[in-house]
């Protein structure tokens, strides 16, 4: 039986080991690895500290499915919303701007859900606080070391955390680069934001006339969810939170300051704009340094082979763009590569 490990739990990583168990059955063993404390990647749902306030999608809000996509992914779709984890935008969003014939979806339980589900389906070893370091070539398998020490060999490792991250593993990887494809990832860039969740307490009510708001009028802010409301959640019970993220150009400024720092100044300038907002019990500031792909990889190919034997294959929204159907794509192009080899 081969042992294929697939580093990410994010959404790319949680498909590619959904669709390869469904391929492979029990003829692979999958194992996935994640350097975070839980799965999702930039599709995270947070919680307050003490349950008692709704959970905050602090990463991607919502799916927009075109025509085109929703015909090609039609399976994908169906399935998500057939396990009530995927529903029809129905809330006022302020500013969003509709394409002609495509749908906005939400997920009633947090984008994470997605996630989770597709893990779930894989039947995969998931494991959390696994920090990949360095890649190995030993023979006909690949040994693979992490950052609290030990390692684990297996026979095909597929790579689906930022190009940045691949870039900076250790071992071997470096140098089966050809020329090309080490322009190809280098070539990459991704857009930089900085984005809260507010808790509040299940006694207060947010008056907003919106479940969403584009902020036009700030050099700080871009976004802001109730976030309930925009997923058309059942909140009874809890408390209210909201979600804000901050523009791209105001991430970029202050990408290399402390989140620490950073959160009073995006704060001042929610206030300003909501001021009659009341004073959440908790808050949490989230970071994302590769929150969305500008510049994917040439032609979109879905996916980079580094090696065929023993396989190693980088996947991700860098190899396609940076949507749900992206992430699909590119695990779709993945799963090909991994039945051809295994």
């Amino acid at each position: 039986m081969s042992r294929v490990l697939i580093v990410g739990a994010g959404l790319t990583g949680s498909l590619c080991a959904c669709l390869l168990r469904r391929e492979l059955k029990n003829k692979v063993k999958i194992v996935v690895w994640d350097k975070a404390r839980g799965s999702g990647g930039r599709m995270s749902t947070s919680r307050s500290p003490d349950g008692s306030s709704h959970s905050a999608d602090l990463g991607a809000q919502y799916i927009t499915a075109t025509p085109a996509y929703s015909q090609s992914h039609h399976s994908f779709y169906a399935e998500l919303q057939a396990s009530g984890l995927l529903q029809p935008l129905l809330a006022p969003i302020e500013g969003l701007k509709q394409r002609e014939g495509s749908v906005d979806y939400v997920t009633p339980r947090g984008t994470a859900s997605i996630v989770k589900h597709f893990l779930s389906e894989s039947e995969a070893d998931l494991c959390f606080e696994h920090h990949v370091t360095g890649l190995y070539r030993r023979g006909a398998s690949w040994e693979v070391h992490r950052k609290a020490g030990g390692s684990e060999e297996f026979d095909a490792v597929v790579l689906t955390m930022p190009v940045p991250q691949i870039l900076q593993l250790q071992g071997d990887l470096t140098e089966l680069l050809s020329v090309s494809q080490r322009q190809q990832l280098d070539g990459v860039q991704y857009s930089s934001r900085f984005a809260l969740a507010l808790f509040f307490s299940p006694d207060v009510q947010l008056q907003l006339p919106w479940a969403a708001r584009y902020v036009s009028d700030s050099d700080c802010i871009r976004y802001v969810a109730h976030d309930a409301r925009k997923r058309n959640a059942d909140a009874a019970g809890c408390g209210p939170s909201l979600v804000v993220h901050t523009g791209v150009p105001f991430g970029l400024q202050h990408l290399e300051r402390d989140k620490d720092e950073v959160q009073p100044i995006i704060l001042q300038e929610l206030y300003r704009l909501l001021p009659a907002l009341p004073q959440p019990i908790s808050i949490k500031c989230q970071k994302w340094r590769y929150s969305q792909v500008l510049t994917a990889v040439p032609g979109c190919p879905g996916h980079m082979t580094v090696l065929a034997e023993p396989l190693l294959v980088c996947g991700g929204d860098a190899f396609s763009h940076s949507n749900f159907d992206g992430c699909v794509e590119s695990a779709l192009s993945v799963l090909d590569v991994l039945k051809g080899s295994l």
